[in-house]
Order: C-alpha cells, then structure tokens, then sequence
C-alpha cells in the first residue's frame, strides 16, 4: 500500500494548474446515459473515481475512451442494460446519480443502495422523494433501488436538514430533462457543480430554466444530443493550495480558476492573515513581511457558504494560526476524524459537538498519519510540509480519489515530498 512522505520546512514558489472538477464532472459522466450520439468532455482530471464512473458506464453499455489530448468520448451504444451492480457502485456514493438517468432513458433504473460513509450518515431519502415526485415507482429490496413508470414531471423541494441536496438534484435534473412534463424543482442545490450539470444539459437540447437558483425549472424534451463539453475548473483543489501557500507565506498562484466559485473561501483566508491577488482567472499569495496567520472561525455551509471540503485544510492553517479558532461543521457533523490525527503533529485540538476549537502553535513536528477520507488526507499534508521532521500519510488510496498527480504539482513548486511503496 501506498504512502506519501512529505518533509516540512521547504520553501514553496511558482504556480499551479488547477484540474477539471470531480465534483462536477461525475454527475456529467451520468449524463451520458440520457444522451443519443457522442459526446466529448474536455477538462477531465485523471483521477480513481472518474475511472470508477467510466467502469459503471462501461457496464451500462457507454463506451468511455480517454483520447490522446486527454478528453473523454462517450457514447451510449448499448441501451438495454439498466442496473449497476454493487461491487462498482460501493466505490463511490456519487456514483448513485445514474439512477434517475437509466430510469429516463431506458424505462427502468436498478441501482446498488449506497453503503456506509466515514463521514457519517448520508442518506439517498431526497433523491428517492425527488424522482417519485416525477412519476417514478420505487422499489427497495435485496440491497439495490429500482425506478419504473414514465417520467410524469411534477414539483418537489429538495431541501434537507442540511442544505440542499446536490447529488439529489443533479439526480432530479437529469430523469426530468427527458420527462413529458414540466418539472419544478424547490430548494435545488446551488453549487457550481450542479449549474455545470444544467448548462451541458441544455447543450444536448434540455430546456432547463432558473439554472444558478434554488428554483429550477425543466420542461421535458423528447431527445438529448450529443455535444462537446468542458468541466469547470475544481474550486476545492484551487482552495487547497491556496491554503497551502498561506501556511507557508509562499509566492504561489493558482491557475485556470473561477474566482468566482470561490468567494467565501477568498473570505475566510484574508480574514486569516493572507495576501491575496485575484485576477480573472488565476489567485495569487502575496507573502506578507511577518508571515504571521491570525485565528479565524469557520462555519461550513451549502454553497455559497464556506465548503466542508475545505475544512480539513483550513484546520490544518488554524493549526499555525496565532490565537484560538472555531471551526463548526454544519454539513457533516462528523466530519472530524482528522483532527486527531492532526494532534499527532502537534495539533491543539479539542472537540466540542460539531465544533472544533484549535489553539495556535507555532510549532507541529511530523509524525506518521492516517488519512480517514479524501479531504483529510490533503489537511494532513498541508501540515506535513510545515511541520519539522517528516510525516507519512497512509492510506493514500484517499487523495487519488480527487486530487490529480498532487505530488507532482506540490514538488513542482519546492515540496519536499514523495509517494512510497510497501509493496
């Protein structure tokens, strides 16, 4: 098994491209099912769960190829299959947004209900109310969710106990694009990722209305084409080593971005201390004289609120930070697995229901760590390449899950730091 070994102290310059959007790229790959002819995606990282998303497909009769420019062609070849097995959905929960596709296309959808989750209990409740709100039966049995029935259209609210659901609503969004009526959609997920989603949609000939608000409309179309597309940039990758420079008072910018999906985030690390230059398309790190990083509290929201992607990293910062921060957890509660272990760096950390108090310390020294999940692998090597010594992150197998060849982009602008392996 893999582990990444970072040593702290190097100083950090240059610059680093920002990949395509996972987050956005998966419910896109889902699309393909509902889609007649080809379609080609640009700006598509490399990444397990994208080749996970392609093996699902791949098993639904879509041919999926990677092209020599690195873009992805799929087309629907084979529209009789219509259920995905479990021991490829188990991978990953987002891959459950193939549901409400197959359901619309092909008449029927069975898919593998979604297993347990490190951060804690996300049910699929709001995707379930949301396609029955349109016309579908469903059926839950012998560990899999079936739709039948025709797409009706209808009005639902997606709204959950914590913010909209946005896998939910790309779920909704894609079996109403092909219904016959009009579908109203309350509550609907905000995220860039989800309005990416929309706008490809109404490139293969959806009628999607209200995209970019919690009021999304979709008037059913008989028939999507196929067209060429490229996936937003990842504003959670972009926040991650801007957090990195900021704990390192390092001149790093971060390239092919949209600084406008990322605001709350350009908040929160200017009120901790950073320098930040925002150009159209790139952010850059100023380093300040004292490199000095000032404690600042956190609330994770839906978006446009400050992602609990980001959580992780910022609680890494909070850990240099001069002063005691406050970090509340408002999507996952129990989205705090990493902070013990980056106690074992040196971390002050105490936990108090769905906060985490953190006491500055000038100080973390490495230790060996734990990854517990995707996020909480990338806080722990933010804090690696600060602290003295050198800290190997296991389990690893995490952050290739969403973070393309981080490695390489990291040793590209000075990080001392390198995949190892046992064997």
């Amino acid at each position: 098994m893999d582990r990444i070994r970072v040593r702290g102290g190097r100083e950090l310059r240059g610059s680093v491209t920002i990949s395509g959007s996972k987050n956005a790229a998966l419910p896109i790959l889902a699309a393909s099912l509902l889609v007649d002819g080809p379609i080609v995606l640009k700006n598509v990282p490399r990444l397990k769960d994208i080749d996970n998303m392609c093996r699902i497909l791949t098993s639904l009769g879509v041919r999926c190829e990677r092209q020599p420019d690195g873009a992805l062609a799929l087309e629907a070849i084979d529209k009789t299959k219509y259920s995905a097995p479990y021991d490829l959905v188990r991978t990953m929960r987002a891959s459950f947004v193939v549901l409400g596709p197959l359901w619309a296309r092909r008449g029927l959808g069975r898919v593998s209900y979604p297993g347990g989750c490190v951060l804690g209990h996300r049910p699929v409740d709001l995707h379930l109310k949301g396609l029955r709100a349109i016309g579908a039966s469903i059926d839950v049995r012998d560990g899999y969710v079936t739709a039948s029935g025709p797409v009706e259209g209808g009005t639902v609210y997606l709204a959950g106990n914590y913010g909209s659901t946005v896998l939910g609503t790309a779920n909704v969004v894609m079996a109403a694009a092909l219904g016959k009526g009009v579908t109203y959609i309350e509550g609907a997920a905000l995220e860039p990722e989800v309005t990416d989603l929309c706008h490809f949609l109404n490139a293969c000939g959806a009628q999607i209305d209200g995209i970019g608000s919690h009021l999304l409309v979709i008037e059913g179309v008989e028939t999507l084409r196929g067209c060429e597309w490229s996936v937003i940039p990842d504003r959670i990758e972009a926040a991650t080593y801007l957090t990195c420079a900021g704990m390192l008072n390092a001149p790093v910018s971060v390239d092919a971005v949209e600084p406008r999906h990322m605001i709350a985030v350009i908040d929160r690390l200017r009120a901790a201390g950073l320098d930040l230059e925002v150009g159209r398309s790139s952010i850059t790190n100023v380093p300040t004289p004292d490199g000095k990083l000032v404690a600042t509290d956190v609330t994770t929201l839906p978006y446009p609120g400050f992602p609990t992607d980001i959580q992780a990293q910022f609680m890494a910062l909070m850990a240099r930070a001069s002063g005691v921060s406050v970090i509340t957890e408002k999507v996952y509660p129990e989205r705090f697995m990493h902070a013990n272990e980056l106690a074992r760096l040196g971390a002050r950390i105490r936990r108090e229901g769905p906060s985490a108090i953190i006491e500055g310390t000038e100080t973390l020294s490495g230790a060996p760590v734990m990854a517990s999940d995707l996020r909480a692998s990338a806080g722990l090597i933010l804090a690696g390449l600060v602290a003295e010594g050198h800290t190997d992150v296991r389990r690893v197998y995490h952050i290739d899950r969403g973070y393309e060849r981080i490695e390489q982009k990291l040793q590209g602008i000075g990080a001392d730091i390198e995949r190892i392996s046992d064997g």
